[in-house]
């Protein structure tokens, strides 16, 4: 059985709409229009008028002139619907064929294309929708295009100055010894790190990462990572100080997880700023422990900021002066924040600095 495609389907119900009310008008004319003729007659004899001799071929040139009427009325009319039924049904399908072509342009890698706007507000509507859904599939394609760069940055360098070591150990050209075997398990170790950063923001965001939650004294968390990364600004232009009051209330938190944000907050301020101050602070306002960190490094623009929490997204500072990283830290950070219940921000200034924020709810019983 072939089947019909949307044009033809509404050319043709079109059709059927207008010959059924076509028919259905001849029909009730035909029942009715005689006998209004014959009642319209008697009333004129009733006036004075002698056409009771003519009554029977009065009647019959009306049928007559009627059937001929009918039959131009449906022959015209049909037409008429034919071809209104055509441009009115040509107008609706031109633009979903247009969306269907751009479809297949997509499938061919070819993201540029828009529809334009329509006359139809429904079919206008669908249009700015299927544009939404086009740009955001090209920033995705972009985004995808910078991790496969990003990721092969970052696994490159460690895989090349493995394999160097390697190769010199072979070939006799340098002698493994402790500082060798040091830098090869360094870069191991950041190997492991960039596959354990992308295996729990996959986690993360499909809902599978479980967290320990249990009451949390905040600052038993904050003294020792001030005091481990203040220990690698020793010998730099850089502080880091700690403003944490001593009667914080508790928080229900998995202090792995809380430890592990920190860490990349941390990491982030001090790889940002090369000379100047870092700050962890934390405070209480109402049922929420906010906890900052705070740098006066490079900042962030503007325009950049709505951006920071994505995925393998990177500021243009970054990309140009090469800090490192591949954009994975902060969307896990976000991550971990909200299934923790709670929210992160962020506020910066390019060359003044940045602040980042969150909030975790109060472990109210144990207050």
């Amino acid at each position: 059985m072939v089947k019909l495609n949307l044009q033809a389907r509404l050319f043709f119900s079109h059709i059927l709409v207008t010959i059924v009310g076509v028919t259905a008008s001849s029909v009730v004319g035909n029942f009715f229009s005689p006998r209004f003729f014959q009642i319209h007659v008697r009333a004129l004899e009733g006036k004075g008028l002698n056409i009771r001799t003519a009554h029977a071929q009065l009647l019959a040139v009306f049928e007559t002139a009627w059937a001929r009427g009918n039959f131009w009325s449906f022959l015209i009319g049909t037409l008429a619907a034919a071809m209104l039924s055509y441009w009115l049904a040509k107008r609706i399908v031109q633009p979903l064929n247009e969306m269907e072509t751009i479809v297949e342009q997509f499938a061919n890698g070819k993201l540029d294309e828009r529809m334009s706007h329509l006359e139809i507000p429904e079919l206008d509507r669908l249009a700015m929708g299927f544009n939404r859904m086009a740009t955001s599939l090209e920033e995705v394609e972009e985004r995808r295009r910078e991790i496969i760069d990003d990721l092969t940055h970052e696994l490159r360098t460690p895989l090349t100055i493995i394999r160097g070591r390697l190769e010199e150990i072979a070939d006799g050209i340098i002698v493994a010894n402790d500082r060798v075997y040091s830098r090869l398990i360094r870069e191991t170790k950041r190997l492991q790190r960039l596959l354990n950063d992308l295996q729990e923001l996959s986690q993360a965001e499909s809902g599978n990462l479980s967290l320990n939650l249990k009451p949390t004294n905040l600052r038993q968390i904050l003294e020792p990572l001030t005091e481990r990364f203040s220990e690698q600004l020793l010998d730099s232009d850089r502080a880091l100080i700690l403003d944490c009051p001593n009667n914080l209330p508790y928080i229900i938190a998995d202090s792995d997880r809380l430890e592990q944000v920190l860490v990349n907050l941390l990491s982030n301020a001090i790889r940002h700023t090369p000379e100047g101050l870092i700050t962890i602070k934390a405070w209480s306002v109402n049922n929420r422990v906010w906890i900052s960190v705070s740098d006066t490094g490079s900042g962030i623009a503007e325009e950049e900021l709505g951006h920071v929490f994505r995925r393998f997204w990177r500021s243009q500072s970054s990309r140009t002066q090469r800090y490192g990283g591949t954009g994975i830290g902060l969307a896990i950070c976000k991550r971990l924040v909200e299934l923790h219940q709670g929210e992160i921000f962020v506020d910066s200034q390019p060359n003044v600095g940045s602040t980042f924020k969150f909030f975790l709810p109060i472990l109210r019983w144990i207050e």
